[in-house]
């Protein structure tokens, strides 16, 4: 037995575990600060995207890494700035915004198992959405991209989110938990390879960002010694050394944050070694968590990295991706200097050069003052008298490079003009205005498809995250038939994300898509073949349109069918009759179609779960004799009148 200087006894498992925390800590600060040194220029031309963005336009990457400003020429040069970069940027992002797509499930087949499961995972998804304000981090993440090129989303699962379920014996309250869709910028991911075109190709990630202390003993129960922290990346930034713009000329915030620190989160794929991953939080230089992965979201119940990557515009052997602010950025600079040239001619021809002889008169004077109206100008006698050079007029050039400056913005953005001013100036035609937007979607395709790829990726893992934490009675609020809201409990173990498809609507705004339904209703092609509109097309195109509650809440064929629902489940159980305002063909069909599904096959008393729906139909079957003598001897006696 080992003791110390006192002659108490040490733990020496516990000192081994305690020295290999401390070297696994280290380790992972290490590889957090190569990473980190690695990526400094990808994180300079970042900076340099923000500060153009939000007008600090006169600064560039010096050598040494980091952004610099740059110095005026001459101290009389004018150097304001014309800021094109952020309305194309909003343009881009409203755009965008308006074409985002809306994800869908889709069933394999048209089971009534793969049915009622799309169903399930469609409901969801949308409860999930709505709790979490998932637009707004949409709307976010969106914004990292277009400025930065690369934006992340990561998906948790938040154990207090939810409704109280309960208190524990120490009574802390328990909730049911909820998922969580986070917006995450470029500057708090490194992965280990920057040649990696994307996620599935990095064998480990790190997420740093800074966290104050309190928040991180309150989650892991560890205390950490903390420190000031100016940045603004929040993962690791020191202070703006010489030479560089302090945080408010860039700006941002340069908010100082006390007693934080870096929290770093490495993420590593699952191998044959270690099959669930592994996952090591730090922060102070202290272990605060080793483990597996702990989310089970991969395509086959596999562990993987819970993080999804959307991309502006996609480069070939880079991680990060590339921005359409760093194409703007040379058309900006041009630009800026087109027009403060333009104004610095302009002022010369409205105040005028004077040239003067030597001696000739007071020129401490008349640089102070200038030629101010009414002023008397007393030169030496015999001197020459003072006279204004001639600067000619502005050079057509001027113009010229100008107007070709600003068609550069739309054709390098990919955003037109009829979107920025709304009233284009050089186009008038139907034809022609059709053609410019189709030219914008036909330019934001990469972008969109991107944005389509993250949101699949992210239902995948919502729905996955639900399946693993749910449990067997959560509770959900969703919209079902004819506008219902329905309020019911469902099972985790429903949540077949393998046998559901997901997909994307087109990306088109809504007035394109209630066009393009017109031109169908037009030609003839949601109609039958005796020409008439079925009430469910009827129904689907007053959706279309906003006004699908009128029509639904006249038409109740989507109710009698919800009803026949109810009663294919309750016949699991017991027998039960049909009541007589029925529409006893919708409830046969209904019925029929459960007894033909492989849902009926999976019962192991099929064979009596038969006749009892074989018996219920035959009762449907007798209120529609009923109701077709009835309705043909009404017919007879009105023609025999």
């Amino acid at each position: 037995m080992i003791v110390d200087e006192q002659g108490f006894p040490v733990n020496e498992e516990l000192t081994a575990k305690e020295r290999a925390a401390a070297k696994l800590a280290a380790e992972v600060t290490a590889d957090f600060e190569r990473r980190r040194e690695e990526r400094r220029s990808t994180e300079s031309g970042w900076l340099l995207n923000m500060n153009f963005f939000s007008g600090n336009q006169y600064c560039d990457v010096s050598p040494l890494g980091g952004v610099v400003e740059e110095d005026s020429r001459f101290y009389w040069q004018s150097r304001r700035v014309f800021n094109h970069i952020a309305p194309t940027v909003d343009s881009r992002v409203a755009k965008l915004e308006k074409m985002r797509p809306s994800l869908k499930v889709r069933a394999f087949s048209d089971e009534d198992g793969d049915l009622k499961a799309a169903k399930l995972a469609t409901g969801v998804l949308s409860y999930a959405q709505e709790r979490i304000d998932f637009g707004r981090t949409v709307s976010n993440a969106t914004m990292w991209s277009e400025v930065c090129g690369t934006a992340f989303y990561k998906i948790a699962w938040n154990e207090k989110g939810g409704r109280q379920v309960g208190v524990d014996e120490n009574g802390t309250p328990v909730y049911e938990g909820e998922v969580s869709v986070d917006a995450v910028s470029p500057f708090e991911v490194f992965p280990d390879r920057l040649n990696a075109e994307g996620l599935e190709e990095v064998n480990s990630l790190i997420h740093a960002r800074a966290v104050s202390v309190d928040s991180i003993y309150e989650r892991f129960g560890v205390e950490v010694e903390g420190k000031e922290i100016s940045e603004f990346t929040f993962a690791g930034y020191s202070e703006p050394s010489a030479g560089k713009l302090p945080l408010e000329k860039m700006g941002m915030d340069g908010t100082v944050l006390h007693r934080s620190e870096i929290l770093i989160e490495r993420y590593t794929r699952p191998t044959e070694e270690n099959k669930d991953g592994r996952l090591e939080i730090v922060a102070g230089g202290k272990l605060l968590y080793e483990g597996p992965l702990p989310y089970e979201n991969g395509e086959k119940g596999e562990r993987e990295f819970p993080f999804v990557k959307q991309d502006c515009l996609r480069m070939p052997g880079a991680f990060f991706a590339g921005s359409v602010v760093d194409r703007l950025i040379p058309i900006q600079r041009a630009y800026n200097a087109v027009r403060n040239r333009k104004h610095e001619f302009l002022n010369r021809l409205s105040l005028g050069v004077l040239t003067v002889e030597d001696g000739s008169v007071d020129t401490d004077e008349l640089s102070e003052e200038g030629l101010t109206p009414g002023k008397v100008l007393v030169y030496r006698q015999g001197g020459k008298a003072p006279e204004m050079l001639d600067c000619g007029g502005i050079p057509a050039e001027f113009a010229q490079e100008e107007e070709w400056l600003e068609k550069e913005f739309s054709l390098v953005s990919g955003v037109s003009d009829l979107v920025q001013n709304s009233t284009p100036g050089r186009v008038t035609s139907a034809t022609g205005l059709q053609l410019l937007l189709s030219q914008d979607e036909s330019r934001l395709t990469p972008t969109i498809g991107s944005i389509e790829r993250a949101m699949r990726q992210i239902g995948k893992q919502i729905l996955r995250l639900y399946r693993q934490f749910a449990g067997n009675a959560r509770l959900m609020r969703i919209t079902g038939e004819n506008k219902k809201t329905q309020v019911y409990y469902f099972n985790a173990i429903d949540l077949s994300v393998n046998d559901v498809q997901f997909e994307s609507e087109e990306a088109a705004t809504p007035e394109e898509k209630r066009a393009t339904i017109l031109e169908l209703y037009k030609a003839g092609l949601l109609s039958d073949e005796n020409g008439q509109l079925s009430t469910e097309n009827k129904n689907r195109i007053l959706e279309a349109f906003g006004f699908g509650s009128y029509e639904n809440a006249r038409d109740i064929s989507a109710l009698h069918i919800a009803k026949a629902g109810e009663e294919n489940l309750e016949m699991r159980q017991t027998e039960i009759l049909p009541d007589s305002y029925d529409d006893h063909s919708l409830h046969i069909a209904e019925h029929t179609r459960f007894l033909l599904s492989a849902e009926f096959k999976k019962f192991r008393d099929g064979e009596a779960l038969k006749r009892r729906f074989v018996k219920h139909m035959e009762e449907h079957k007798k209120f529609l004799k009923k109701e077709t003598n009835v309705a043909e001897f009404t017919e007879k006696g009105g023609e025999n009148q």
